[in-house]
């Protein structure tokens, strides 16, 4: 299976998905941190996460996969969502809670 099919299988396979650096108990990054608290905030308890800095391929992929550049990115219902200022915006507009909704409880 290719990087990108692997990412895609991830993807399409949880409701909720964040491709971060670390792990929410242990972001690596402040970004992530964040990513992962607004999720959190949220109300989100079904969250599937990814470890970027476990595989290079992984890492490199993701950014392909969603032509996005940066890490984290978020995925809700299989669906590209953005990066941490935009996950904030939307957080902060009400969008990311009505967004997560269902799909991350």
């Amino acid at each position: 299976m290719s990087v990108q099919e692997t990412i895609k299988q991830q993807v399409e396979g949880h409701s909720v998905v964040l491709y971060m650096k670390g792990s929410p108990q242990q972001p690596m990054c402040g970004f992530s941190a964040t990513a992962s608290q607004l999720l959190k905030m949220c109300g989100a308890q079904e969250v599937f996460t990814v470890d970027v800095l476990q595989d290079q391929e992984i890492r490199e992929g993701i950014k392909q996969y969603a032509n996005w550049p940066t890490i984290p990115q978020l995925y809700v219902n299989g669906e590209f969502v953005g990066g941490c200022d935009i996950m904030r915006e939307m957080y902060q507009s009400g969008e990311l809670q009505k967004l997560i909704g269902d799909a991350g409880k």
